[in-house]
């Protein structure tokens, strides 16, 4: 059997993770020793895992509080009534629980596509791609070395490749009118395949994202109008626009970012 015709997208996220078997690990290497793009594609991948693991680190460190000790210790006993009527009263909570943990986790994937009230001008808890759209920028844009997988040197490969694997063909905007330049691109694992990320920065040396998206709600392949929310330092301008979902994030003001996604949005990068 020829491995390079047998390698699944599940085993090479499989192989990054080692959960596949030592004999099938070595297929999957020879695979991607004979598809070089792949294996840069998995090298991306494998430094962005690492990248959150670092930023997420400490939280394995963190001293267990009080109240979660508190709720590991063994129940005491109780008389048999008590344990029934618990029972009763466990499956009754757990099953409004699971309701309320679905419509909840709904929830925050339309977080990105609800219109704010009028005059709401406070920044959305951000959620869905529009919150992996902010991780992505704080994970690639500080990075020196290589924060694009291909330069603005090559931008046709660039549009070509990008077009190719997200399925429809994408120009990078031109950012020129706002003070931006286009560094590179590159492709970044979503939930269900991959997504875009466009790289700018400015005279400055400030560096702003687009990350260009098909997973967004099927019901809400329409157009929205731009929100705008915060993670941290990351301002994020966001919106969905002909079932495609587009974040732009940047620790510049709001009113700024506003300017470019309106060139961006002006543009209509997906051709």
């Amino acid at each position: 059997m020829n491995p390079t015709h047998t390698v699944t997208e599940a085993e090479l996220h499989a192989s990054i993770d080692g959960q596949l078997s030592s004999e099938r690990q070595l297929e999957v290497e020879a695979y991607l020793a004979a598809h070089p793009e792949e294996a840069r594609r998995m090298q991306s991948y494998q430094a962005q895992k690492q990248a959150l693991r670092d930023l997420y680190h400490p939280v394995l460190n963190e001293k267990i509080s009080p109240r979660l000790q508190y709720a590991a210790k063994p129940p005491k006993q109780w008389h048999l009534q008590r344990i029934a009527a618990g029972i009763v009263i466990a499956i009754s909570s757990a099953g409004s629980a699971w309701v309320a943990r679905g419509m909840a986790d709904e929830n925050l994937l339309q977080t990105a596509f609800i219109q704010p009230s009028a005059g709401d001008d406070a920044p959305h808890k951000l959620a869905g791609f529009a919150r992996r759209a902010a991780v992505a920028h704080v994970v690639y844009s500080p990075d020196t070395s290589r924060p694009v997988e291909v330069g603005a040197d090559e931008e046709q490969q660039l549009e070509h490749w990008l077009s190719r694997r997200l399925g429809s063909p994408i120009k990078p905007p031109s950012l020129q009118s706002v003070g931006y330049t286009l560094i590179g691109g590159r492709l970044l694992p979503g939930e269900r395949g991959p997504v875009a990320q466009l790289m700018y920065h400015d005279a400055s040396g400030q560096r702003l994202t687009l990350y260009v998206t098909r997973e967004i709600p099927s019901q809400t392949k329409a157009s929205s109008a731009f929100q705008f929310g915060q993670d941290g330092p990351v301002n994020v301008f966001y919106w969905v626009d002909k079932s495609m979902g587009y974040a732009i994030s940047s620790g510049s003001a709001q009113p700024d970012l506003l300017r470019v996604a309106k060139v961006i949005h002006q543009q209509k990068i997906m051709m």
